[in-house]
């Protein structure tokens, strides 16, 4: 019979096994760290249902061990670039939008080699998504997650008002005038609707001698809650800074700030600055759309529901306009992204596409966000008109042109209205004084203005560099 001390001994023993065994486990597992704060994510609700995703994750494998970072976002892009400078950076990033990415460049991995890999299957995204995600000279950042495509609204009850067909029904549609003739549907047929769609306060539309410019109570067209990119983009992709670090006023945004600014003072079918605060465009809340005094705007998937929320009529969706023969329609999405000095690039990629595959309909429910995969869609259109009909009951949401919608997603702007430029708040805050400056003034000479924009964003970039 063994000794009391054998026993003690080999209990000992074990135990020191055990936690060898135990500490070699712990040395075999790999912490990826998931940095959220750049975008949604931080209110209490979604901080416990992303603990939630975190848990799963965990408890269904032993090799990673994924750990969640939430950083308010009021100081979450400081933050994330004191962890970049002292090498202690995370090694994934999301959810963030264009303008987050753009923040830090050069701090993002390429995911190209690891999407070859790993065999990584990209048939469920349409082509021109993935491709949105490659930037030049840095590779494929990301890969789609979420978005929120662009499109025309219109006001159906102001369109039966004026006795005019609606907008084409789909992309590549023809539009039939009030004379019956076909035209392609680009920036020239959306400049005469909005003509007739602009009424003064004798009923007189933008096309008659007598109408009386100040007194308008009705405009056409407008674009809210973007900048100058933003509404540069409905006349083609661009940005203010070249491949080489040069400012640039690309042609087709210079063509765009003329035609803006003769829709806002000369043609009156767009709110120039004085009107868009005056009270038939809302007063101090600019929600043109909502007032019910606009005809048609462009905008994006996030103003569905608070955006019309007061309007007390009919309206759908219709495709954004072309121009010179090429239609773009701005893209605003979420993605992740593993950053450059991950030191774990292969597991920080298998919890990447855990968050992108398995968990994408939960994460994109959860940020509000349309699934970028295609399998996903439908769902998401039923729950989002489901939801919508009851919070705002005024609009049959289930039969709204839905298809239109997602039709936008082939046609993204890339490069996209939010990428990053040298010295980004301070080249912002220069081109929205340029915006502000054409907007408030009806004989100022817009070539100029971009002139002297383009010189002001080189020397900031100058001294960036």
């Amino acid at each position: 019979m063994p000794s009391k001390k054998r026993i003690t001994l080999f209990v000992l023993m074990s135990l020191l096994l055990a936690l060898a065994a135990g500490a070699a486990a712990a040395q075999d597992t790999v912490r990826i760290r998931w940095y959220v704060g750049l975008g949604a994510g931080t209110d209490a609700p979604l901080v416990a249902a992303q603990e939630e995703i975190v848990a799963d994750f965990n408890a269904a494998q032993e090799g990673i061990e994924l750990v969640l970072e939430i950083v308010d976002n009021a100081q979450a892009y400081d933050v994330l670039s004191t962890q970049i400078a002292a090498g202690n950076a995370p090694d994934i990033v999301g959810p963030m939008g264009i303008r987050g990415r753009a923040s830090f460049p050069g701090a993002w991995l390429d995911l190209s080699s690891l999407i070859d890999a790993n065999n990584y299957d990209l048939s469920d995204f349409d082509p021109a998504l993935v491709d949105f995600y490659k930037v030049e000279g840095a590779g494929q950042l990301g890969i789609p997650f979420a978005v929120f495509p662009s499109f025309l609204m219109y006001n159906v009850d102001l369109f039966d008002e004026a006795g005019i067909p609606y907008p084409p029904r789909a992309y590549g549609e023809s539009y039939t005038d009030w004379e019956g003739n076909e035209h392609e549907w680009n920036i020239d047929a959306l400049t005469a609707v909005a003509k007739i769609l602009s009424v003064d306060i004798n009923g007189n539309d933008a096309t008659m001698e007598a109408f009386d410019t100040e007194n308008i109570v009705q405009f056409g067209y407008g674009t809210q809650f973007t900048d100058v990119r933003g509404r540069a983009t409905l006349f083609g992709a661009g940005n203010f800074v070249d491949a080489d670090g040069n400012a640039v006023i690309p042609d087709a945004w210079r063509e765009a700030e003329h035609w803006y600014h003769n829709a806002m003072w000369q043609e009156y079918f767009m709110p120039n600055a004085v009107y868009s605060g005056s009270e038939i465009m809302g007063g101090g809340s600019a929600n043109w759309f909502d007032t019910g005094n606009m005809g048609m705007i462009t905008n994006h998937l996030w103003y569905l529901g608070w955006g019309t929320a007061n309007l007390d009529a009919a309206w759908d969706f219709g495709p954004v306009p072309a121009h010179n023969g090429v239609t773009t329609a701005k893209m605003h999405a979420d993605t992740f992204s593993i950053m450059q000095g991950s030191e774990h690039p292969q597991e920080a990629f298998e919890v990447l596409t855990y968050l992108l595959g398995e968990r994408a309909a939960d994460l994109t429910s959860l940020y509000g966000g349309m699934p970028a995969r295609l399998s996903l869609q439908s769902d998401f259109i039923e729950r989002t008109a489901a939801a919508q009909s009851e919070a705002y009951p005024n609009i049959d949401w289930a039969n709204l042109n839905w298809d239109v919608v997602l039709a936008g997603l082939q046609y993204p702007d890339n490069p996209n209205h939010e990428e990053g430029m040298p010295s980004f708040l301070e080249s912002s805050a220069r081109y929205g004084e340029y915006g502000q400056l054409v907007d408030n003034n009806g004989d100022e000479d817009v070539d100029a203005a971009l002139d002297a924009l383009r010189d002001d964003l080189q020397a900031i970039f100058d001294a960036a560099s």
